[in-house]
């Protein structure tokens, strides 16, 4: 058995099973054996499903919500407002998707184009948004007539099986869904290699995402990938300045700074840097330290104890390679959990690893640059492409340097989350994209029969 830890207390909550390569192979043969009939369910009724699963989800939001804290400490201010609504309006663009006819097939001169589905689709799931990327994987898979075994984090296997729970209430066929949980290197490989799985869904780490896709080439299946993240907050000399930081240092520092897509450097005009600087620290003296349970507080613990050193190893980093630490630092902020200071570095420059590297903490690095080439040239200058973020007076201009950035998502003066638009990476950020038709793709095979 797998120990699971609150992160906030250092206390065990609980334990969970620790599979096996044979429990993925059962799984993944029960799931087999479900795939025609479940193939076969007519489209309004798979629609129907995805609508009745943000039903459920929405019904038991607190309950979902409280048990991420639990488990990975993520602010109860954050679960309730974010990591659960968005998987509730994942499963809604799903359903809306099929209803607009996902299904219906294209006639191209004398050929007819269908999707179908792909078949048996192993999903991995990570720690830090697990409702939202199982939902992600989960919901589209099953709309799109396909049978999933799931392998979640084993850092937050009580929310998969919450997810569980919803959908064996909503009387599923037996080996439509399933669980397995345990660790990557064994469930997770196992999962990616088998050859009756014909697409794998992962989202983690790009290291781990290159171990997936290399066990899953041997069988040529479907892969893809929604891995990590440098993301580029571009403030423009025309923008609103400290409104552009207070809304950069929110977007670095939610979910704790545990977060792919987090705009985690500030690219700011050379001559006001200072000015930015400064900004940044008062917005991110506000995250203070705390237990996550509490409805005020806006900053957790890293996810365990070797999350923590990670990112403390990274600050360490910074600190050497002569980035100037303006706020936070390596101490420890709080007697007990995996707490880490609200951390702002002022003068970073682009090939220091603290601008490189993901770090998946709540640090922050603020980064002058001489003229709007120069800041798209930094903006692209890591080996990922996930997020990034245009602040701009003129919403034209910024339009034209979001067009400019190598990166899946780009938002504009702050604009909000989409989860019916495609998310995913360039580069080393992944391959493939997840929500609304975008994420039924991933899912789906393509057949033109000719006539």
């Amino acid at each position: 058995m797998l120990q699971v830890v609150n992160p906030t207390t250092e206390e065990v909550i609980g334990e969970v099973a620790e599979g096996t390569p044979e429990d993925v192979d059962a799984a993944v043969t029960r799931a087999a054996a479900a795939f025609p009939a479940w193939a076969a369910t007519p489209v309004d009724e798979r629609a129907k499903l995805a609508r009745r699963v943000a039903e459920e989800l929405a019904a038991r939001a607190d309950e979902f919500a409280a048990t991420m804290t639990a488990e990975m400490g993520t602010p109860t201010m954050f679960a309730t407002r974010v990591q659960v609504p968005n998987p509730v309006g994942i499963a809604r663009g799903v359903a809306a998707a099929l209803e607009a006819g996902y299904f219906a097939g294209e006639e191209i001169g004398n050929s007819l184009v269908l999707r179908e589905p792909v078949g048996v689709v192993g999903a991995i799931t990570p720690w830090n948004f697990p409702l939202q990327q199982m939902v992600a994987k989960v919901v589209p898979a099953l709309a799109a007539g396909d049978v999933v075994v799931l392998k979640p984090s084993e850092l937050a296997p009580g929310t998969a099986d919450l997810l569980a729970e919803v959908l064996r209430s909503l009387d599923l066929p037996e080996g439509v869904f399933q669980v397995v949980h345990g660790l990557g290197p064994v469930v997770g490989e196992a999962l990616a290699a088998h050859p009756a799985v014909d697409a794998v869904s992962f989202t983690g780490s790009t290291r781990a995402g290159r171990r997936v896709a290399a066990l899953a080439a041997g069988t040529v299946k479907r892969v893809a990938l929604e891995l990590g993240g440098k993301s580029a907050n571009v403030v423009l000399d025309d923008a609103d300045l400290a409104r552009a930081v207070k809304i950069g240092v929110a977007n670095a520092f939610m979910n704790n700074g545990q977060a792919c897509s987090a705009w985690t450097r500030l690219l700011v005009p050379a001559d006001r840097h200072d000015e930015a600087v400064e900004l940044a620290v008062a917005a991110a003296a506000k995250y203070e330290p705390g237990d996550p349970a509490l409805p005020a507080t806006r900053l957790g613990p890293a996810v365990s104890a070797a999350q923590r050193e990670r990112v403390v190893g990274h600050i360490r980093s910074g600190i050497e390679q002569g980035a100037r630490l303006a706020l936070g630092g390596v101490e420890r902020p709080t007697e007990r959990g995996f707490h880490v200071a609200p951390t702002v570095f002022g003068g970073v420059t682009p090939e220091m690893s603290i601008a490189q590297e993901e770090i998946f903490g709540p640090v922050l690095s603020v980064m002058p640059y001489a003229d709007e080439d120069d800041a798209v040239r930094i903006a692209n200058s890591t080996i990922y492409g996930l997020g990034g973020a245009v602040f701009s007076a003129d919403e034209d201009r910024a339009l034209a340097v979001a067009r400019r950035l190598r990166t899946g998502q780009v938002d504009i003066n702050g604009a909000a989350f989409n989860t019916s638009a495609p998310f995913g990476g360039y580069r080393q950020s992944g391959n493939g994209r997840e929500f609304g038709r975008f994420g039924l793709d991933e899912f789906t095979e393509v057949k033109s029969i000719q006539r």
